[in-house]
């Protein structure tokens, strides 16, 4: 686990007890230490990693995202203007380097999201999208991202 996921579940650890100040303070030490913008307030699950340490990555304080993911780095997950809803991030969900993902929408499980994406609409599960705008170029996937490199 890196340093910037270590201090994110120290932070969200006291947030969740109504320390918001405490968590805010790791959410800052995260921003002023590795350039990366993980609020305490998020709700991430296990076995998260980012990419080049977090460097870039910025998080909406109201994400949710699910087990088994990975971000890479120059991503941003957000809301869109007017929106009041984040993204919500699905389980073994890769989001590849300087893609950006916001607004009302759901990114489905076992999704891949290729680098420098745009995503503004919600993504069904085992899909692999790309693109500005985003499309989807593989449907019903059985494997996860970190399965791919091992099958031959």
């Amino acid at each position: 686990m890196s340093i910037p996921i270590k201090l994110y579940r120290i932070g969200n650890f006291f947030q969740k007890r109504g320390w918001t100040k405490i968590g805010k303070m790791f959410s800052l030490l995260n921003r002023f230490l590795f350039a990366t913008w993980l609020p305490s307030s998020a709700s991430i699950g296990k076995n998260f990693t980012l990419g080049y340490g977090g460097l870039g990555i910025v998080i909406h304080s109201q994400t949710r995202i699910g087990n088994n993911c990975l971000v890479a780095q120059n991503v941003t997950i957000g809301r869109n203007f007017g929106d009041t809803k984040v993204p919500i991030i699905g389980d073994d969900v890769y989001i590849g380097a300087g893609s950006v993902v916001f607004g009302e929408i759901i990114i489905g499980n076992n999704v891949i999201i290729g680098s420098n994406s745009v995503i503004n609409k919600s993504i069904p599960d085992n899909c692999t999208v790309v693109g500005n705008p985003m499309r989807i170029i593989q449907e019903n996937r059985v494997e996860k991202y970190y399965e791919l490199d091992t099958i031959k």
